[in-house]
């Protein structure tokens, strides 16, 4: 016994060590001398970007002797747009990784790169362009734009969120919450394509394909009143009555200001009876809310559907100003009214919309006409 005792306390467990990825195996190989810089343009500040920022940067490479080979700026036969990746997880050559997490906003700086930097890297993620000399020692021309923390949405990189103001609480809007935002959208070169961000927000259903995949992925991070900048590559960007015209778009920016959203409950599955949920609760759902045979307290407003939204019952005024009081489960309130509050957290304010059969068809009004 003894013996047993002493082997157990001798055991203890390892951690398992973390694989490399990618990116930090091919930091090893890197040999000295491979990468040299110049500072052509002093950046700002004192930060720089790390593994995980997004980076916007033009970039120019050029032969030794001053051809250029390919560039992102128009006056060098690019298209004007500047690059954005994430560092770390998009595809990109080393030495510009490198290079660029020395950088200060607005710097502009010349790297000196051997091939095994550029495109003559043995594992280099990504393909040359044709005719690209793969073999030469090159210049590469940086000017660092900006550079920011982001979320990254889909690991593909296809869908990326920059935070500009923090948004209200925890939760955020999903299938089938109707929400209420302000959203603008521009192409990489900076065309606006799509402003809402003045006048009343843009209503839509999640789930209903009523926004591009995409900006519906983004949004679906986003708190209360946040406001943010949602990048979404082409293939995210599905057609829509937001965004009708596609066609010919590789990246949009979307800026969106999460104004409102509510929670809506289709409680049959055939839109009868729906429930919005207009304020928040207190507590976790569904472990806050009432049991089966709990004694509920509740204020609430019926109402008629016609155009003068009669009000037939209002505990505020017809109960002496008291709540309801009810045992769930003993059929003493309309079988759609006591479904709904069984689904409601302590301090939930909520719209039900109710159909005959599931309020008073079966169930004697409180006040009858």
């Amino acid at each position: 016994m003894a013996v047993q005792q002493e082997a157990a306390q001798e055991y203890v467990p390892q951690p398992k060590k973390k694989e490399p990825s990618e990116l930090e195996k091919r930091r090893k190989k890197i040999e000295p001398g491979s990468l040299k810089k110049a500072e052509m343009r002093p950046g700002g500040g004192d930060a720089r970007p790390s593994d995980g920022d997004q980076v916007l940067y033009h970039c120019t490479v050029r032969t030794l002797n001053g051809v250029v080979v390919e560039s992102t700026r128009s006056d060098n036969g690019g298209k004007g747009i500047p690059l954005r990746h994430v560092l770390g997880k998009s595809k990109m050559l080393l030495g510009v990784v490198e290079g660029l997490t020395t950088m200060l906003k607005g710097e502009v700086a010349m790297f000196k790169m051997k091939p095994s930097m550029h495109y003559g890297e043995a594992d280099c993620p990504i393909s040359p362009p044709s005719g690209f000399p793969k073999e030469d020692e090159l210049h590469f021309e940086i000017e660092m734009i900006e550079f920011s923390k982001v979320k990254v949405v889909n690991e593909d990189l296809g869908v990326i969120k920059k935070v500009i103001a923090d948004g209200q609480g925890w939760e955020t809007p999903r299938e089938p919450y109707e929400v209420q935002a302000r959203i603008s959208a521009k192409t990489g070169d900076g065309k606006v394509i799509l402003s809402h961000a003045q006048g009343d927000p843009y209503f839509f259903t999640f789930g209903k394909s009523e926004v591009p995949k995409g900006l519906e992925m983004g949004m679906g991070t986003m708190a209360r009143e946040e406001k943010a900048i949602i990048y979404v590559t082409g293939q995210y960007l599905t057609q829509s009555p937001l965004l009708s015209t596609i066609e010919g778009l590789d990246e949009v920016q979307f800026e969106v200001e999460l104004v409102h959203f509510v929670q809506v409950r289709d409680m049959l599955g055939d839109g009868r009876l729906i429930k919005r949920r207009l304020r928040d609760g207190k507590g976790e759902f569904p472990m806050d809310c009432p049991l089966h045979d709990s004694l509920l307290r509740v204020h609430y407003k019926a109402m008629l559907l016609n155009d003068e939204k009669t009000v037939f019952y209002d505990t505020r005024v017809d109960n002496d100003g008291q709540p309801l009081e009810f045992s769930s489960g003993e059929g003493l309130v309309p079988e759609g009214f006591e479904m709904s509050v069984r689904l409601m957290l302590p301090g939930e304010l909520a719209l039900v919309t109710c159909p005959p059969d599931y309020a008073y068809d079966r169930f004697p009004r409180l006040v009858v006409f």
